[in-house]
C-alpha cells in the first residue's frame, strides 16, 4: 500500500505551487527601447489586456509542464463556457491524454447527488429528511435511535468513519455489499451524541445509499441513473465498476509516479463510488439553476448551511459546502485522498481552498465550486492525488471574478 504522511508533503506542494504561480504572474517579455515618436514616426501598437480564458490555460499549462496538474478544467460565467480543458496524461503508459470528455472518478462529489436522490424520495413521499434511520437498517442498534436521514446528510450523527479504521487498507479491495460495510461500523460506539457535534462520516453516506435502495424499491445505482444522469442528459456519469474506462489514477511528486492502489468500488457506495466528466458536471451545475429535478424549496434545503464546520468559517449542508470564498459566497464539494486536518478533509481556513473529504479514494483529487450570486462554476478533476485543487481554483477564480 502507498500512503502518503500529508501534513509534510501538503505543505511543501504547497509552497512549491506558490512559487511556480507567483512565477506566472511576473512572467513579462522584453521590448527593445523604442526611438523617441516624431511625427513620421508610425505609432506604438496597443497590447489587448489577456481575457481570462488565455491567462487561466497559460497557467494551467504551466503548471502541467512542471508534473504540478493533471487533470480535466471547466470554468463557465453566466452561462458561458470560458474554458474546457483536458492537460497531461489520462494513462501515462498509453500515453492517451486527458480531455474534456475523459471520465474521473469523482470521490466525494458523488455525496451531493446522494443528497438529491434522498430530497427526491421526499418529493415522492417515501421517507422525510427527519425520519429516524432505524425506519430503514435492519436490527438498527439501540444507540442509533436518535439518528435522523438529516444527521447522515449533515455529518452530525455520530457514527465514526469506517475509512478510519485501522483494517481499512487491508479490506479496502474486497467487494463488499451495503450491508455487509454497514456492518462494519454498526456496533461501534457514537463519537458524540446525534447533533451535538459535526465530524466528517464517510459512514452515514454508507446508509444513506442504503436507505435510497429501500425507500425506492431500487439500486443506488439505478435510482440515480433513472432520476438523475438521463433527465440531465449526464451521458458520461455513472456508478464505477473497475472496468477500466475511466482515467488511471496516480499518486506521487515530480516525476516519481506509481499508479493508486486497487479499490473495490462497492467500497466507497453512496460515499464516493461515482465517476463523471467536466462537461457533465456542468450540466449537473447548469440543471441546479432550475427546478428540472425539483423544486426551488427542496434544493434551498440541501443548500441550507446546516451546520458549522470547526475552525473553517464555512458550513454544511446536504452533500454540500457553503460559506465564503475570494470574497464570495460560494457552494463547493471535492473529493481527495486523506485528511490533512482531523475531521475536515484539506480545508484550509486562511487560503480558502474548497473543502474535500477526509480518508477518499486514492489517485484523484475533485471539487466543483460553484460562486452562485457571480453565475460563476469552476469544476476540476484530477487523476492524481497529490493535486491541491483548493489552490488551483482559488487561483481560477480570483482570475474569472477579475480580482488579478
Amino acid at each position: 500500500m502507498f500512503r502518503y504522511s500529508y501534513t509534510g508533503v501538503v505543505r511543501l506542494s504547497l509552497i512549491v505551487l506558490s512559487l511556480i504561480l507567483a512565477s506566472c504572474k511576473g512572467l513579462s517579455v522584453s521590448v527593445t527601447q523604442s526611438p523617441t515618436v516624431t511625427e513620421s514616426s508610425p505609432p506604438s501598437p496597443t497590447l489587448e489586456p489577456e481575457d481570462p480564458a488565455s491567462k487561466i490555460d497559460k497557467t494551467l499549462n504551466f503548471l502541467t509542464e512542471r508534473e504540478s496538474f493533471t487533470g480535466a478544467v471547466l470554468v463557465a460565467r453566466n452561462g458561458e463556457v470560458l474554458l474546457s480543458q483536458g492537460y497531461g496524461l489520462a494513462d501515462r503508459d498509453k500515453n492517451f491524454p486527458n480531455t474534456p470528455q475523459t471520465k474521473y472518478r469523482l470521490g466525494s462529489i458523488t455525496k451531493q447527488f446522494t443528497a438529491m436522490a434522498i430530497l427526491m424520495l421526499q418529493a415522492q413521499n417515501k421517507l422525510k429528511v427527519q425520519d429516524p434511520v432505524c425506519h430503514y437498517i435492519p436490527e438498527c442498534p439501540v444507540m442509533w435511535q436518535d439518528i435522523t436521514i438529516h444527521h447522515l446528510l449533515t455529518h452530525t450523527s455520530g457514527i465514526p468513519d469506517f475509512t478510519d479504521f485501522p483494517d481499512y487498507e487491508t479490506t479496502k479491495a474486497t467487494p463488499s455489499s451495503p450491508l455487509q460495510t454497514i456492518a462494519r461500523f454498526k456496533d461501534m460506539p457514537l463519537d458524540f451524541k446525534p447533533g451535538e457535534q459535526w465530524t466528517y462520516s464517510n459512514s452515514g453516506y454508507i446508509l444513506l445509499g442504503y436507505i435510497i435502495e429501500q425507500a425506492s424499491g431500487q439500486s443506488y445505482e439505478t435510482f440515480l441513473q433513472q432520476n438523475i444522469f438521463e433527465p440531465v442528459q449526464m451521458k458520461n456519469t455513472g456508478y464505477d465498476h473497475n472496468d477500466g474506462s475511466l482515467a488511471t489514477g496516480y499518486t506521487g511528486f515530480y516525476g516519481h509516479w506509481e499508479k493508486a492502489d486497487y479499490l473495490d468500488m462497492t467500497i466507497p457506495y453512496a460515499a464516493g463510488g461515482l465517476y463523471s466528466t467536466i462537461e457533465d458536471l456542468y450540466r449537473w451545475d447548469q440543471v441546479l439553476y432550475t427546478e428540472q429535478l425539483m423544486s426551488q424549496e427542496l434544493l434551498h434545503l440541501m443548500f441550507t448551511p446546516h451546520v458549522r464546520i470547526p475552525d473553517t468559517g464555512l458550513s454544511y449542508g446536504y452533500g454540500w459546502i457553503a460559506g465564503e470564498m475570494n470574497n464570495h459566497q460560494v457552494i463547493s464539494h471535492g473529493g481527495v485522498i486523506e485528511s490533512l486536518a482531523a475531521g475536515i478533509g484539506s480545508y484550509t481556513n486562511n487560503s480558502g481552498n474548497g473543502f474535500q473529504g477526509n480518508n477518499d479514494i486514492e489517485g484523484l483529487a475533485t471539487e466543483i465550486r460553484r460562486y452562485t450570486d457571480d453565475r460563476v462554476t469552476i469544476i476540476i478533476l484530477s487523476n492524481r492525488d497529490t493535486t491541491n485543487v483548493g489552490t488551483v481554483s482559488d487561483q481560477i477564480a480570483q482570475t474569472v471574478l477579475g480580482e488579478q
